[in-house]
């Protein structure tokens, strides 16, 4: 069955009617997963004297994406060296590293293996030499030489490390930059920073029903609704950070003509905590080759993995589920495949135990879920991180220096880049009037 992206806008049914705004603030963002609290805590940060505020539709921070992954600090060692995805992961992985020591957030720096078989050696080959090559080169546009440190090692070499491990494993990467975080923990200093500072505020229970361009005076008109309120409250903003991870397309898409409007894809992952023989003394990260699509970046998922919590635990997963929406524009369809149950135990056993073969069946439980925003269904090519520049002059507003930036399919590694997404999105895109300079 084909997957089609589900094509929503928000406020379709024009349930709220424009409202004159009432409030006036320099920046508002909206979502409060840990891509948005980075942005506000940069924003604070740098603009001291503005006005930050953030809204979150949950009663909490990072209920969506955000809380819902693999908790893990990537080293950047999966994407095109010229992307986004892989600039951002290794600036904020280092950030990220910073920030857990100075406010003592629970983090460990683990080490990841990535395990190969015989005709998958080629791959994890590829990924060495890729940053062999940067190094050796020292190209001014790429990232610092030695910045994704891995070692190729055999198979033998790889149990050494890791006994469990199969014996048909017959190489691996080792990367010694991985590690976890507890991402909780770090959301959590986000919003004390936020909320502490002159400059910041948060609202949370708080959704954005309507956003219109602002006719009157430069920036964009913003009805919020708190609770299951039927009445909403205007604000006039006169930047915007659209961080609605799930939900970013349907803001846009409010604004946009039909032919423009922007699909999302919804892929499911489910985790299984694990308690049983065949992973006795497991201290690493270990993840087998993902299946690649038309090219070697073209993967839907990092495939069936071994990470371990703050405690030690084992899980697994995620696997992958490509969810197909309902016909209605029903945003939130999503959130009735959260609950966990073992209809994937099976699947995701057979994955794991080509790595761990003593891993049992029985020793897996439903865990939890995720769902990763997607611009592109399953088969489909690599996409990078967008952040995507409107201004209100687009839509029937005034000229003015107003941006509305939009981060679209943030998924994976979004955790880890958080805090250089926010140092990216600030620095240089805001800075240059909305519009991005690919090269720093």
């Amino acid at each position: 069955m084909k997957i089609r992206g589900l094509i929503a806008a928000l406020n379709s049914n024009n349930k709220f009617p424009y409202k004159t705004p009432e409030l006036v603030v320099d920046h508002l963002v909206i979502g409060a997963g840990v891509v948005g609290l980075a942005i506000a805590q940069k924003l604070c940060e740098k603009f001291p004297t503005k006005s930050t505020y953030v809204v979150e539709r949950h009663g909490r921070a990072g209920e969506e994406t955000s809380s819902r992954n693999s908790e893990v600090i990537h080293a950047g060692i999966y994407y095109p060296s010229d992307s986004l995805k892989t600039r951002l992961c290794i600036r904020g992985r280092d950030l990220l590293y910073q920030r857990c020591k100075s406010f003592d957030i629970p983090h460990r720096k683990t080490g990841k293996l990535v395990v190969a078989m015989a005709d998958q050696r080629p791959y994890i080959e590829h990924l060495h030499h890729k940053f062999q090559l940067q190094r050796e080169n020292q190209d001014a546009d790429s990232f610092p030489a030695g910045a994704v440190p891995t070692m190729l090692i055999s198979g033998d070499e790889a149990r050494a490390m890791e006994p469990n491990l199969s014996p048909e494993i017959a190489a691996a990467l080792w990367s010694p930059e991985t590690g976890i975080v507890d991402s909780h923990s770090f959301m959590a200093s986000l919003v004390r920073e936020i909320s502490e500072s002159e400059a910041g505020d948060l609202a949370f229970a708080t959704r954005v029903v309507r956003v219109d361009p602002s006719k009157e005076e430069p920036g964009w008109v913003v009805q919020t609704a708190t609770g299951k309120s039927e009445s909403s409250d205007a604000i006039l903003a006169r930047t915007v950070f659209n961080a609605s991870g799930l939900s970013s397309p349907f803001i846009l898409n409010s604004l946009l003509p039909p032919p423009q409007q922007i699909p999302m894809f919804y892929a499911r992952g489910s985790y299984a905590s694990y308690n049983g023989p065949g992973i006795s003394g497991i201290s690493r990260l270990i993840y087998p080759c993902p299946e690649t699509g038309p090219n070697a970046h073209a993967f839907a998922s990092l495939g069936t993995h071994l990470t371990l919590d703050m405690n030690g635990k084992v899980r697994f997963g995620p696997d992958l589920e490509f969810l197909s929406p309902p016909e209605s524009d029903d945003m939130d369809f999503w959130t009735r495949h959260l609950v966990p149950n073992d209809s994937k135990l099976q699947e995701m056993h057979l994955a794991v135990t080509k790595y761990l073969p003593n891993v049992t069946l029985e020793g897996m439980q439903p865990d939890y879920v995720g769902i990763r925003p997607k611009l592109v269904g399953p088969g489909g090519s690599f996409h990078d991180f967008v952040f995507r520049t409107d201004f209100p002059s687009q839509f029937g507003g005034l000229e003015g220096d107003s941006p509305m930036i939009s981060l679209l399919g943030f998924e994976s590694p979004g955790l880890t880049s958080s805090l250089a997404i926010a140092e990216y999105a600030v620095d240089n895109v805001l800075e240059n009037g909305g519009r991005q300079q690919r090269r720093s």
